[in-house]
């Protein structure tokens, strides 16, 4: 009996082409904005001594460890091990808890000689291939509430030990699992109730309860209003009128005597909808609404009281309210990223030529705020470059993904995806102070020697899977 097996895929070279763009831009970038150390007087050793030296040999290591998977690893390594490296993954990171070295007030990394690697890079690797092999088991079926707790243990067990370091940005990665559960067949109701709740605690912090509470209870009205047959337009009227009187009071300071107004609207709409059966529709735009009224009057509660951390309250208070945080404190880092990329205009001031950048006016430079370098040396261009290039390689795994035979490679593919969509939004975010600052590396351009390999790694297992796709 013959072997079934069709001729195996090429590698795909547009993959292998923007991760190395990507990876000699970070080389680049780091060039530019690390300096020499002390005592420096040239060489080979003193330039490998230099930050960019040290992410070059990351670089060399991370090829060697691409042509190993390509070359010398089978790809059924990958799969049968998948559950093994994921333990070991796990075994490390309790580790590090115990004999690991502690950097910035975080017990994160390993250090052997001159060099650290951080165990939680390679976690999500770990993960990526626990995920797959679950997601393999199960057919990709997310059908029930035992498997979808089965596949967020998966991703929330590293994440809850990170947790623990304490590694506030690289827990929040492991959030980006959830577009693999969404691919194979999460209840995209989760996802709306997940950013609504998200979007509650916010507009919890930032505006006043009463104000909140208006306006969940005219957006009731409002969709109470248009669920109505064509021939009771008048509540349609009344909707708007109400709305627009509740504006006008809560403007003049009539605030409780407008809320009683508006309650008084929405029984009415209560018991108008449940007379025509309309059950479903109240009942869950009760239960957004009150879920969103628990969520705003928390998060008030606790921003108002300073009951988070302080590092933390700082950072909220940096991102939502930046006119009452202090230039010189917390504020500073995000106040002079934005400045940097600012400085750039929209071609930029030139490689290695950034004064916010050469004299080290933005802290955590080469890491954590990389992408404000780009901004201020390469302009609107060079960043805007580098943001497409990123939505590209994105772009191109899904594409990897989706074509797939088996799927262990496609959730696979899409987790290494999600990791990726997470690390690249929330850091280019925080530069800009689109989100809290978070300590999180920009993917193959931060200098990271750990996170630099971890995603080599990533990427080549999944080319390596995607060759050979065609196999049966």
């Amino acid at each position: 009996m013959g072997k079934i097996s069709l001729k195996r895929s090429r590698t795909d070279v547009a993959t292998i082409i923007l991760y190395l763009f990507l990876v000699f831009t970070g080389l680049l970038m780091i060039n530019s904005v690390g300096s020499p150390p002390e005592g420096y007087s040239g060489g080979i050793a003193g330039r490998l001594a230099t930050p960019a030296g040290k992410q070059f040999f990351w670089v060399i290591l991370s090829a060697g460890a691409w042509l190993a998977i390509n070359y010398l690893i089978d790809r059924k390594i990958w799969v049968v091990g998948a559950y093994p490296i994921y333990a070991f993954t796990i075994v490390l990171l309790l580790l590090v808890l115990i004999a690991g070295k502690e950097i910035n007030g975080a017990r994160s990394w390993f250090a052997v000689g001159g060099f650290t690697f951080q165990p939680s890079e390679l976690a999500k690797f770990g993960a990526c291939l626990g995920m797959a092999a679950f997601m393999s088991q199960y057919s990709g079926r997310l059908d029930s509430l035992r498997t979808i707790a089965y596949a967020c243990l998966i991703w929330l067990i590293p994440a809850v030990v990170i947790l623990g370091q304490p590694d506030m940005g690289s827990t929040l990665v492991f959030t980006g699992f959830l577009l693999v559960m969404y691919r194979e067949g999460l209840n995209p109701l989760i996802f709306i109730l997940g950013g609504f709740t998200a979007l509650m605690v916010v507009l919890g912090i930032m505006f006043s309860f009463e104000g909140l509470l208006v306006t969940l209870i005219s957006l009731c009205l409002l969709l109470f209003a248009f669920s109505v047959t064509r021939r009771t337009l008048l509540w349609i009227t009344g909707a708007v009128a109400t709305g627009g009187a509740a504006f006008y009071g809560m403007q003049n300071g009539y605030g409780w005597q407008t809320i009683s107004v508006l309650v008084a609207g929405l029984l009415g709409g209560i018991v108008y909808h449940l007379l025509q059966r309309n059950t479903r529709l109240v009942g869950i735009s009760m239960a957004f609404m009150l879920w969103g009224l628990a969520l705003t009057f928390t998060s008030n509660y606790i921003y108002t009281n300073k009951l988070l951390p302080p590092h933390q309250h700082e950072r909220v208070v940096v991102w939502l309210h930046p006119e009452d945080a202090d230039p010189r404190g917390s504020y500073y880092n995000l106040l002079q990223s934005k400045l940097a990329i600012a400085a750039g205009g929209v071609t930029g001031r030139g490689l290695m030529e950034g004064t916010m950048t050469k004299y080290d006016y933005v802290p955590e430079q080469m890491t954590d705020f990389i992408f404000s370098a780009v901004g201020e040396e390469q302009g609107f261009v060079g960043a805007g470059t580098l943001i497409v290039v990123f939505f590209l390689l994105l772009w191109r795994i899904t594409v990897i993904a989706e074509r797939q035979r088996r799927t262990f490679s496609r959730a696979y593919a899409y987790s290494v995806a999600g990791i990726l969509i997470v690390h690249f939004l929330v850091n280019v975010g925080m530069t800009m102070g689109l989100i809290p600052v978070i300590g999180i590396p920009l993917p193959f351009i931060s200098k990271g020697g750990s996170s630099l390999l971890s995603f080599t790694i990533m990427l080549a297992v999944m080319l390596k899977l995607d060759k050979h796709r065609g196999e049966v």
